[in-house]
């Protein structure tokens, strides 16, 4: 994926100030009006006939952002990102801000109070921050590997060694991994201490990182130590998301795809930057509504309850957003087997999920019977396995007991 470039469009002379400013508050490069090919770069440039000479029909290539005189920086930075909040009840909200360059926001948004920053990332995540005040960086081992209880407790020795009090904060960076790990690590350490994210994924993006649900897992299954912690602010920096390797984006893509079916409509038509804010503003709104997923906030979980059996599995390499993908589907067949939705809206959950480019089949040679059993343990079960599941109401979570129907609808999709 390419970075989208942006375009100053004003006074030539004006905006090529505008241009340097704003390139050295989301961290880009201003270039010149006689640039390379505009979409293999990061950068920032003024419109001159000079410029749309060399690149023709550029306006369909660039993000165009329009200045007069009495334009500032801090107006273009308003056009460039988009800031949602999230409310979470009893005065407490906080604000997600999407778009390129926003993790060059950081230090305006650490808590005041912070003294230090104690940055957590994995190997292999280039992605440098600057909160703006004295920091340091504590790598965890890649993968899905690191959200172990033993990996907490290493961080938490190493931000006491350091002197990490609880006015300090913890900042994510990285995607779904780093921020559940993270964000639990803050919630514990001193009996919880500030969190800000910075999400450098897209399925980090729309999902992960927004909410407060954070935790590591067991041998037994995903997720099953956790808690519930707001971040003090979440930066999604579209930016990042151009050196994602591509089945990473990919797998972004898989879970953006419960959102269709969320109220999020078509969400194909809107850029990126607008794509991911729809996001975050259908979670924000569910997160309001229901902090610790007493009831709507469930929804948020469709297509999880296969896509987690599949994970837990461990015999198959596949990605979580692949695998909510794939659980979409299948939580289509079981609302069709329950007569909750018909044929054709089974049909319109196969149709996005390949249009995403995801798998519509289960891996070959999986076991029905580890699947059930795995439901059985899927954090969302209080009382026989539940599912969350499409219908007349919209989707909602519904108690299955019917053992053939589920191993039926996981035969559908084979």
């Amino acid at each position: 994926m390419d970075i989208l470039p942006i375009l100053i469009d004003g006074d030539t002379a004006r905006c090529r100030v505008l241009a340097a400013e704003l390139a050295d508050m989301i961290g880009r490069t201003v270039v010149s009006d006689d640039a390379p090919e505009p979409s293999h770069q990061c950068w920032v440039a003024a419109r001159s006939d000079r410029l749309e000479t060399n690149h023709p029909g550029i306006e369909s290539e660039v993000q165009v952002l329009e200045a007069d005189g009495n334009t500032t920086a801090s107006d273009l930075l308003a056009q460039v990102h988009r800031v949602e909040m999230v409310d979470v009840g009893g005065g407490r909200s906080y604000p997600v801000i999407v778009g390129p360059g926003a993790r060059c926001r950081l230090s305006e948004i650490v808590p005041p109070a912070a003294r230090r920053v104690a940055v957590v990332t994995q190997a292999g995540i280039d992605v440098e921050v600057d909160p703006g005040r004295e920091h340091r960086v504590f790598t965890v081992e890649d993968g899905e590997r690191a959200k172990r209880l033993d990996v907490v407790g290493e961080l938490a020795a190493s931000f006491a060694q350091w002197g990490l009090t609880r006015n300090d904060v913890v900042v994510a960076v990285g995607g779904g991994v780093v921020t559940d790990l993270g964000g639990f690590t803050a919630s514990v350490y001193h009996r919880g201490i500030p969190v800000v994210h910075v999400a450098t994924t897209l399925l980090g993006q729309i999902d992960a990182a927004i909410g407060g649900k954070c935790g590591v897992n067991l041998p037994e299954g995903k997720n099953l130590v956790g808690s519930f912690w707001q971040p003090s602010a979440v930066l999604c920096d579209t930016d990042t998301l151009a050196s994602l390797p591509e089945r990473d984006y990919r797998s972004g893509m898989g879970e953006l795809a419960k959102y269709h079916f969320l109220g999020g409509g078509d969400l194909d038509a809107l850029p990126l930057v607008d794509r991911v804010a729809a996001c975050v503003r259908i979670k924000a709104d569910v997160v309001a509504d229901d902090e610790r997923e007493a009831g709507r906030r469930a929804i948020l979980n469709y297509g999880h309850t296969l896509a987690h059996a599949l994970e837990s599995a461990g015999t198959y390499e596949i990605r979580h957003g692949e695998a909510v993908a794939t659980g979409l589907v299948y939580a289509a067949e079981v609302a069709h087997r329950l007569g909750r939705i018909d044929a054709a809206h089974v049909a319109e959950h196969r149709r996005v999920v390949e249009h995403y480019g995801q798998a519509t089949t289960v891996p070959a040679g999986l076991d029905g019977d580890q699947v059930l059993e795995l439901f059985a343990r899927d954090k969302k079960a209080l009382d026989g396995v539940t599912f969350v599941l499409d219908g007349p109401n919209g989707v909602e979570p519904v108690r299955v007991d019917d053992r053939a129907l589920l191993l039926d609808a996981l035969d559908a999709m084979r």
